[in-house]
C-alpha cells in the first residue's frame, strides 16, 4: 500500500472519481470532510459505498475523535458493511487505539464477522498532548493496529501556530519533530509509517521531492487529498527495476549463505541491515503488483 486517497464522504461523485483512480486505498472521512449537518447523510453513504463497491482497493473510514460524541453512531452505521479499517483522528496514544479496538470487538459479534478483521489506522499527532504518547503503541495495544499517520495541519491548529511550513515549503521543526516521532513510532510498533497530506494538489514537483524524502527517512505510503496527486506518489514509492533486481541478488545471496550474518557482493561486504532493506524493497515491490520469482515470494513469507 503506498497510497491512500482522502474523500469527503458525504460527495458521491469524489467517492466515485475515488474508486475509479489508481490510488491503493481510499479514506471515506466523516470527520473534518462533513459539515455536522451532514454526518448522518455522510453515514449513509459511506455504508453504501462499502457495501456496494467492486474494487480491489482496501477502504477505510475516518471516524470522528473517540471524544467527539459522533464516533459510536460512525461505527454503527459502517462496522457491519466490513470496512478494511478504521482511521482513527486525534489518537492521544496506544490507549484510544485499545479502546476503539474494544468498540469494535462489539461492532463485529454483532454483525457476525470475524473478531479482528476491521484493522485500525490512528493519525497520532494531531494535538499536542498526542506527541508525548508516541512511544507507547509499540506495547501490546492491539493486532488490529496497522500503521501510524501523521498529521500537521491540526497540530498547527492546536498549537496556535501561523504556519507549520516556512518560505521554501518545508516543515518547520515542531512539525519536523512529529512527522519523525511517528515514524520511529511506528518502527517500534512494527507497523506501517505513513506520511501525511502534501495539501498544494496542484505542485506535483513539490509533492513528488517530498514523497522520496519521506520514502529515504523511511515511511511506506503518503497520504493524498485529491486523485492527480496518487500518480507522483507512486512514482515516489514504486522500487525501479534495477532496485528490485538488486535487492533480489542480495535476499538471494543471504539466502544461499547457511545462515551467515556477511555476504560478499560486487566487492562489498554486506551485512543483515543490508538484508533487512533489501527485503522492504521487495516488500514494496509486491505492494505495488511487481510480479516477483517464486522463489523470492517465498524468502519474503518466510522473513
Amino acid at each position: 500500500m503506498r497510497s491512500l486517497l482522502f474523500v469527503p464522504g458525504d460527495d458521491a461523485r469524489k467517492i466515485g472519481k475515488g474508486l475509479a483512480c489508481a490510488a491503493d486505498a481510499l479514506i471515506l472521512d466523516l470527520e473534518d470532510a462533513v459539515a455536522p449537518a451532514r454526518k448522518a447523510a455522510a453515514r449513509d453513504l459511506c455504508r453504501r459505498t462499502l457495501e456496494n463497491a467492486d474494487t480491489p482497493k482496501r477502504l477505510f473510514v475516518r471516524v470522528n475523535a473517540l471524544d467527539s460524541g459522533g464516533i459510536q453512531s460512525d461505527l454503527d452505521a459502517v462496522g457491519a458493511a466490513r470496512p478494511c479499517g478504521i482511521v482513527l483522528p486525534k489518537c492521544r496514544s496506544g490507549a484510544d487505539v485499545a479502546e476503539l479496538a474494544r468498540r469494535l470487538d462489539v461492532v463485529e459479534a454483532a454483525a457476525g464477522i470475524a473478531p479482528g478483521s476491521i484493522r485500525i489506522l490512528p493519525i497520532v499527532t494531531e494535538t499536542a498532548l498526542s506527541l508525548f504518547g508516541l512511544g507507547s503503541y509499540s506495547q501490546p495495544v492491539s493486532p488490529r493496529l496497522c500503521g501510524m499517520m501523521w498529521g500537521g495541519e491540526d497540530l498547527a491548529a492546536d498549537l496556535g501556530a501561523l504556519a507549520n511550513r516556512d518560505a521554501s515549503g518545508a516543515y518547520t521543526v515542531p512539525y519536523q519533530l512529529a512527522r519523525a516521532l511517528c515514524l520511529i513510532g511506528a518502527a517500534a510498533a512494527g507497523v506501517v509509517p505513513v506520511d501525511s497530506v502534501y495539501t498544494d494538489f496542484r505542485d506535483h514537483a513539490g509533492l513528488q521531492t517530498e514523497a522520496a524524502l519521506g520514502l529515504r527517512d523511511g515511511f511506506s505510503a503518503k497520504a493524498a487529498i485529491h486523485p492527480d496527486q496518487i500518480e507522483p506518489i507512486h512514482a515516489a514509492f514504486t522500487p525501479s527495476a534495477a532496485d528490485v533486481a538488486h535487492a533480489i541478488r542480495v535476499v538471494s545471496a543471504f539466502a544461499a549463505s547457511d545462515g551467515a550474518g556477511v555476504v560478499a557482493m560486487d566487492g562489498r561486504m554486506l551485512d543483515r541491515p543490508h538484508h533487512r532493506g533489501a527485503l522492504r524493497v521487495l516488500g514494496r515491490a509486491r505492494a505495488a503488483g511487481i510480479t516477483l520469482p517464486d522463489s523470492v515470494v517465498s524468502l519474503l513469507e518466510h522473513a
